[in-house]
């Protein structure tokens, strides 16, 4: 072993046991603050707790050094950091493109959907949510934390209500927004708000995304 592998080595051990210490401080705190009624859950909770935030923490780690995501590490605060756009990224994000884009993935069997990585507009911010239900005789795909998404809406269905859950499709803005939790005052605004941290589940699914192809998930 050379010096210079000893120093990266002792690096990656640093910064995992960073990103583990922040890891373990959010979801103590909002375990503390869940509403969990049985020892039990509380135990459930726990017992699983070790594995996703060790499998976390090696991911980002991993990603960050791979330099393919245009994401930035923060290892104290075990998220991903990224300059904010003026406003909410929903250039292109027409009902209709989006539709299209996903309906387009149903119909292509080369193109496999399900553990898709999916932006979903929540509010005034965007989330990291994963393809995992598909109905094809309906054309809804389904998401693990959003539920179902018609991808052929009736025509009673209208995005009047701003404060609905809305898929999007998937593009580097996109992304990087919903990756490091940016948010805005209102859709058109351009008054930007605190980000928010985005959850555990939300960090171990960032580390599939595929930057170059969208529509290809990588295997974590």
């Amino acid at each position: 072993m050379t010096q210079s592998s000893l120093w990266q080595d002792n690096k990656q051990n640093n910064d995992f046991a960073e990103i583990c210490n922040a890891l373990y401080e959010r979801e103590l705190r909002l375990l503390a603050n869940a509403e969990i009624t049985t020892a039990k859950g509380v135990q459930g909770r726990l017992k699983s707790l070790s594995h996703y935030i060790n499998r976390t923490a090696n991911l980002m780690i991993r990603v960050n050094e791979q330099k393919h995501s245009p994401l930035a590490l923060d290892v104290q605060n075990a998220t991903w950091s990224a300059k904010q756009s003026s406003h909410l990224p929903l250039a292109g994000e027409e009902d209709s493109v989006i539709s299209s884009w996903y309906l387009a993935l149903l119909n292509n069997v080369n193109k496999p959907i399900l553990g898709l990585v999916a932006p979903v507009l929540v509010d005034d911010h965007i989330i990291v949510d994963c393809i995992d239900g598909l109905d094809l005789d309906k054309n809804r795909i389904r998401t693990n934390v959003s539920g179902w998404f018609s991808l052929t809406p009736l025509p009673e269905q209208t995005t009047a209500n701003v404060n609905a859950r809305r898929l999007l499709k998937p593009n580097k803005k996109v992304m990087l927004a919903a990756c490091a939790g940016h948010r805005w005052q209102h859709h058109q605004s351009t008054t930007k708000l605190r980000p928010v941290i985005p959850s555990l589940r939300e960090l171990l699914l960032s580390c599939a995304i595929n930057w170059k192809d969208f529509k290809q998930p990588l295997a974590l």
